[in-house]
């Protein structure tokens, strides 16, 4: 009697225990859907891989960054003193390439970054400070057009978009030693 007990008992949780592993779940949430993730799958490859359509220039993004961008990286780009204590209030996006009058220490967009789409990519997902992701892509090709083109990386005529931007020779290219160098795009 007792062994009977204890094997319909045994087979009791055993059943029960399968019934809640395949059982309905307790509906939280929802699968999620291509469409959920596409606003939020935007990363752009050093390659350019990712980039969008749309295009700008560099007078297009001169209106647009003193609009968007000036009050906290200066006119021009050069870096604002608007801190108390005279910090930059943001840093400075337009450099020589000699850094005169930056501090060895500030790194820029002309004297450290090695690839110019990671800008672009940065510029859509982060600025500006106070609303980002607000700016059209179109808007995003022009600053990029702007900061490149005032650090003196393109000719301020060039049209920025897919195509060109990847082509952009940043100084600093070499300047790494990449970590995964198979996901770095070769010359």
């Amino acid at each position: 009697m007792r062994m009977h007990k204890m094997l319909l008992s045994t087979f009791c949780t055993l059943a029960l225990g399968i019934g809640l592993a395949f059982g309905e779940g307790r509906n939280l949430g929802r699968p999620i859907v291509p469409a959920d993730i596409a606003p939020w799958d935007i990363d752009i490859e050093p390659s350019g891989a990712g980039l969008p359509a749309g295009s700008g220039t560099s007078d297009q993004g001169a209106l647009i960054f003193a609009d968007n961008c000036a009050a906290c990286h200066g006119d021009g780009g050069k870096g604002a003193t608007t801190t108390t204590s005279g910090a930059p209030a943001a840093p400075p996006v337009v450099s020589d390439m000699k850094r005169s009058g930056i501090d060895d220490t500030t790194l820029t967009i002309a004297n450290f970054w090695p690839y110019a789409p990671p800008l672009f990519d940065y510029i859509r997902r982060a600025m500006p400070w106070t609303s980002p992701r607000s700016l059209t892509d179109d808007q995003v090709y022009a600053l990029t057009a702007y900061i490149l083109a005032e650090n003196k990386l393109i000719d301020a005529k060039q049209v920025i978009n897919a195509q060109t931007l990847p082509k952009v020779q940043m100084p600093n290219r070499n300047g790494f030693i990449p970590r995964f160098p198979e996901s770095t795009p070769h010359d």
